[in-house]
């Protein structure tokens, strides 16, 4: 795929693997996505995963059609980029590896060699000539690696991004971009908000026309849709206005008051409602719609004289995640010694700027009369 005149893409798609980093469900696949520059001198920007070595080195020589490559770019040291550097320099030996002096460090644990003897360490500003091309390096700490860089490349406008504006999914199928990004950015850079609000700032000064990920397709249209949802990520902002009900239920009673609840809020006019059974459905897809939506409710049993597991792991994800400037609600249920309210309320007592509904709603057992009403209260205060 060329992007530019002298830019191509020489990536790879994977829909071998099931689970992308052990934990987040990948229907579509992932890319692993690695660049070559073309001027005076190449450059070839990052590797792909370990799977994925012979087909990324063919892709590679293809696209060099009897060139030697002069650096190797390493913007990020996650295995599924950077697998195959050891593959790569022993296939071009007279090449140089251009990275960060931690990403060197970290060669050295996955690869037993710092390549000391044919290296370039760069930092913030640093620049590497390749003729027209000019790539200007910039740090970024924690995005989500203390490791990561970025490049700019002045003559084609041209931001290497890193894992930044990545998406999970292959690049050979259709999917709406918005979806697939907030769930990859939440689940695996949203602890690193204001981090993401650093590079952003330095981003700003560049005049950016296109942006290449380490993962999704590049970027080349109404970029300022893309940066729009990352600094609205990132800030810890709603994206929308809407409820989500994450619930646990034992036996069918709690799901019934979330069900009455949804419905509620839908006859009060709440323009958005969704609901997410966390012992059944995708628990990243339930923590992303938790940072989407401007509101949350969380249904639960008592369950040991805590919460039901799901919903403790459902929370710690939230929290782990920085989760601040939301309204959220409790809705408990307890047949003896209600606590589930108390335990959910503890766990989020460390996040930002969180209001809570006065409006909490407690079941004993089942729904009665009581609670019913308490629904429907809270259904007014959150519409």
């Amino acid at each position: 795929m060329q992007i530019t005149k002298d830019i191509q893409y020489v990536g790879v798609n994977d829909h071998q693997v099931d689970l992308f980093e052990g934990q987040y469900v990948v229907p579509n696949g992932m890319s692993y996505n690695s660049y070559v520059i073309l001027d005076e001198k190449v450059a070839v920007m990052d590797t792909v995963d370990r799977n994925f070595k012979e087909q990324w080195l063919q892709n590679l020589e293809n696209t060099l059609a009897g060139r030697k490559p002069d650096y190797l770019v390493v913007h990020h040291m996650e295995p599924d980029h950077s697998a195959n550097i050891a593959a790569f320099l022993t296939a071009y030996p007279e090449a140089t590896v251009v990275s960060s002096a931690k990403a060197f460090v970290m060669m050295q644990q996955f690869f037993g060699c710092d390549y000391a003897s044919r290296r370039i360490v760069v930092g913030e500003g640093d620049t590497l000539s390749l003729g027209k091309h000019t790539l200007t390096f910039v740090t970024a700490p924690m995005v989500h690696w203390p490791e990561v860089i970025v490049s700019y490349d002045s003559c084609d406008k041209v931001l290497f991004s890193a894992d930044g504006f990545g998406k999970f999914g292959a690049l050979d199928t259709e999917e709406d971009w918005a979806c697939e990004a907030r769930r990859y950015y939440i689940g695996i850079v949203g602890k690193y908000g204001a981090q993401v609000q650093a590079l952003l700032k330095k981003a700003a000064g560049l005049d950016i026309a296109i942006i290449c990920p380490l993962h999704g397709p590049v970027l080349t249209e109404n970029l300022g849709y893309y940066v729009n949802l990352y600094d609205i990520w990132s800030s810890y902002r709603p994206e929308e206005e809407g409820v989500l009900i994450a619930y646990t239920s034992v036996y069918g009673h709690t799901k019934e008051a979330v069900e009455l609840l949804a419905a509620e809020l839908e006859k009060n006019g709440c323009p958005k409602v969704t609901v997410t059974d966390l012992a059944r459905e995708d628990m990243a897809e339930a923590v992303e719609d938790a940072f989407r939506y401007s509101k949350l409710v969380l249904a639960t049993t008592t369950y040991n004289g805590d919460i039901f597991p799901f919903m403790k792991e459902f929370i710690h994800h939230l929290t782990e995640r920085s989760y601040q400037n939301r309204t959220v609600a409790f809705v408990e249920n307890g047949s003896w010694a209600p606590m589930a309210a108390k335990a959910m309320g503890k766990m989020l007592e460390g996040s930002k700027n969180l209001t809570l509904c006065r409006n909490n709603v407690k079941i004993l057992s089942a729904l009665n009369d009581e609670s019913r009403n308490q629904i429907q209260a809270l259904a007014k205060e959150l519409a």
